[in-house]
């Protein structure tokens, strides 16, 4: 199993409370939380802004992006037009899930005393 490293400061990432996963574009790439917050001021244009995918407003974006992907999909919202909404919705859904499955579970959760 290959660690993870920081793509800022390129030290381990040890433990999932330090992790952050940013996304640009197509791109997925894992932080450390503080390294995120230098990332995220550095970032002056779209081409050099990461989103967080992991944490409170990454999972809320997630779960509001699958709901809509949902209602468009099974009901006739918007027609053909909500198809393709609904599945260019998927992609930041799509993107968590690989987050979870690549980066995320290969950290272990350490226990706080």
């Amino acid at each position: 199993m290959t660690p993870n490293v920081c793509r800022y400061c390129h030290k381990e990432i040890k433990d999932r409370d330090q992790l952050v996963m940013g996304s640009n574009f197509l791109r997925l790439q894992p932080f450390h939380y503080v390294c995120f917050q230098e990332v995220e001021k550095e970032g002056t244009t779209v081409w050099n802004y990461w989103k967080p995918l992991n944490g409170p407003s990454g999972n809320i974006r997630i779960i509001l992006m699958a709901v809509l992907a949902i209602v468009l999909l099974v009901t006739d919202l918007l027609g053909e037009i909500g198809d393709l909404v609904a599945i260019l919705s998927l992609y930041p859904v799509l993107l968590r899930v690989i987050s979870i499955f690549f980066f995320e579970l290969k950290i272990p959760k350490q226990k706080h005393h």
